[in-house]
């Protein structure tokens, strides 16, 4: 039977469909078409300005920080360069260990290596890149550049790092520099833009000293350069390039022979020593012992290290000239006797009978050795150091008139020297005491506690810093400085020099009369006093003051033992100086903690601080190991001229050369052009 079809219904349904694909190919080309226009036309400026964006990127170029040299051009802080290998953890395809086996196959990754990583990325924002390994050589990038296709997130790249020729010498005074971290970071970006942007792509800031206080001079001004990148995000070719300014160079007032001296004479003993310049404030060394290797830190000191420098007894990261303070003793007393002639409560031809003891109350106050002097006037009381003397004075001047004649001498406040983290000591006062406690049987000063601050001991608590400072002050007539470390700054563009230094301090009224007997007086404690033994046959005339601090209390009616007592509960050693005596270039004073008497340890270090400075002496090698251990009086060795003596570490015999300091180009595939 013949089946019969509605031939137009089909064709028509046929059509139906043929017009729905025709119109719907017809959208779709309509909107590719669209789309076409809105890419190539509407978004045209904006899509090609991300294409060349992606082919080429801006990079901050960091810029070579500058160098810090000596008052004879010694050079303390330079950069080289080098090649790391780093890792950017959120770019890795596997995890972090195994990438590190890996890459330990091709470029030797120590344990310590590992640790500091470790440490860096606690530190760190996952998408950074933070160093495996640093000082590549060249054996070492070839090894790694041809398997870097095995490596996503890891690369070699050149930096330029910080250096310390001389290690350990003036390592507190200079300073370091270390990777910033989390929370400098933040507080760089609470800095204004212009200054924010510019430690873009600056991974390493000032963290202590020099290098702290200066850091925004020796960072310099970062540039900018456009290259062009492969698909792989690797530079390629530079395409612009807008140069980096360095930092500037520092001038220190610092002479770091002197300053090698100072710390070779202490040994492995503690302490510190600050000498200044009377006549301008400029600071000729700044030492603090033990010291450490401020190269431990640029890279990232390893734990191990930390550990040691951290933990240690001795203390060798504590900058004991800027913050370790000491009861002055016995080298109070001239500032006593100054302070006295100035208020007028003692007169220099007034004679107190010295019979080793001062009773005050039920309490009696000994001398050293519990001799008498018998009759003492102002100046035997300095030349022959009698306590008697001065625990009558404080007891006539009560401790408020003392804080103030002595603290515009500089004792208990910061002398504004241009190093972060000063402390102030303590120069007490009844109104310092109500502050300093809670109960009100603890804020009432009593009158008993006035008469050891007579003979610096007590409350009285000073730095180095200061000590030398108010020995500058006293022996210049009372002219005040605001002590220096930074003597100019020369600009990296045009080398033009500016001096930070500040203007002289309005000077104190010291009658020049007062000011001579005191350093007559000072002068006769190196000539028939407590340091004669260490200025013997000096070709010079000095003064100083000795002095012997406790470390810690000693009980009523006890009587000190060094050999029964544990070595960091001994007296510490102290000694005040200037030199020479009519026309001073150099005031001191020096600790070395728990070594004694200061005629025994401080005043032979002082001498030869002198021998250098005014004689351009250097003490023989028998006379430096003497020293150290405290047994050198006068020299037992032939003196060498100071000029001979070459430190290791020093460029081209001590002064500043031309340094090195681009960093190597970038390491790049060969590819194709």
């Amino acid at each position: 039977m013949t089946e019969l079809r509605d031939v137009e219904r089909e064709l028509g349904g046929f059509r139906i469909r043929l017009v729905a694909a025709a119109l719907f190919v017809l959208v779709c080309f309509s909107l590719l078409a669209a789309r076409l226009v809105h890419l190539q036309v509407i978004r045209h400026d904006d899509l090609s300005t991300q294409a060349e964006n992606n082919r080429t990127a801006v990079v901050p170029v960091v810029p070579n920080r500058g160098l810090i040299v000596d008052r004879n051009g010694v050079v303390l802080a330079n950069n080289y360069s080098a090649y790391t290998l780093e890792i950017m953890p959120s770019r890795l395809t596997q995890p972090l260990d195994v990438t590190i086996d890996a890459l330990a196959e091709l470029v030797e990754i120590t344990p310590r290596d590992r640790r500091r990583f470790k440490r860096q990325q606690a530190d760190s924002k996952n998408f950074e890149s933070l160093p495996i390994r640093t000082k590549l050589t060249d054996d070492e990038v070839a090894r790694f550049v041809a398997q870097r296709f095995r490596f996503p997130g890891v690369d070699v790249k050149a930096r330029l790092f910080r250096n310390y020729p001389l290690g350990e010498t003036g390592a507190h005074l200079l300073g370091y520099i270390g990777r910033i971290n989390t929370a400098e970071k933040e507080a760089i970006e609470d800095w204004e833009d212009e200054l924010q942007a510019n430690y873009r792509g600056t991974e390493y800031i000032g963290k202590l000293g020099i290098e702290q206080r200066y850091e925004q001079q020796l960072h310099g001004v970062t540039g900018v350069e456009e290259v062009e990148t492969s698909a792989g995000g690797r530079a390629v070719r530079r395409l612009d390039h807008k140069a980096a300014t360095p930092g500037d160079q520092i001038y220190l007032s610092i002479d770091i022979k002197l300053q090698a001296l100072v710390e070779q004479m202490f040994g492995e003993r503690r302490g510190a020593l600050v000498a200044i310049d009377p006549r301008n404030g400029e600071v000729l060394a700044f030492v603090s012992k033990p010291t450490f290797d401020p190269n431990l830190f640029v890279d990232g000191i390893d734990s191990e290290s930390w550990k040691e420098l951290n933990e240690s007894i001795d203390k060798p990261l504590l900058n004991r000239a800027l913050r370790g303070t000491y009861p002055p003793g016995s080298t109070f007393k001239p500032f006593m006797a100054m302070a006295a002639l100035n208020s007028g409560k003692r007169a220099a031809g007034t004679v107190i009978h010295d019979g080793g003891s001062f009773v005050f109350g039920n309490h009696t106050f000994r001398s050293h050795g519990d001799h008498g002097l018998g009759a003492v006037d102002m100046y035997r009381s300095i030349v022959k150091s009698s306590n008697v003397y001065y625990y009558s004075l404080a007891n006539e001047m009560g401790v408020d008139l003392m804080h103030e004649q002595l603290s515009p001498m500089g004792f208990g406040r910061k002398t504004g020297i241009d190093l972060d983290g000063e402390v102030t000591g303590l120069l007490p006062s009844t109104a310092w005491k109500k502050k300093a406690y809670k109960k009100p049987e603890q804020q009432r000063w009593y009158a008993g506690e006035t008469i050891s601050l007579g003979i610096g001991q007590g409350y009285n608590n000073f730095t180095m810093l200061q000590l030398a400072n108010a020995t500058a002050t006293l022996v210049s007539g009372g002219q005040r400085f605001q002590p220096r470390l930074v003597r100019e700054v020369e600009a990296a563009v045009g080398h033009a020099k500016s001096s930070p230094g500040t203007e002289a301090q309005t000077p104190l009224p010291f009658d020049p009369e007062h000011v001579a007997l005191i350093k007559r007086a000072l002068h006769g404690v190196t000539q028939e006093g407590t340091s004669v033994r260490s200025f013997i046959n000096a070709p010079y005339k000095s003064g100083g003051k000795t002095g012997t601090a406790q470390a810690i209390g000693i009980k009523a009616n006890e009587k000190y033992n060094a050999a029964k007592i544990d070595e960091y509960q001994r007296d510490h050693s102290l000694y005040n100086a200037f030199a020479p005596l009519d026309q001073p270039t150099i005031a001191l004073a020096v600790v070395v903690e728990n070594a004694g008497f200061g005629s025994e340890a401080a005043a032979p270090i002082a001498r030869r601080v002198f021998d250098y400075w005014i004689s351009g002496l250097w003490p023989s090698d028998e006379d430096i190991a003497a020293t150290q251990i405290g047994k050198s009086t006068a020299p037992i060795g032939k003196q060498r001229d100071a000029k001979d003596v070459v430190l290791p570490g020093m460029q081209g015999g001590g002064f500043a050369q031309s340094v090195e300091t681009t960093a190597p180009g970038p390491v790049a595939l060969n590819d194709k052009k």
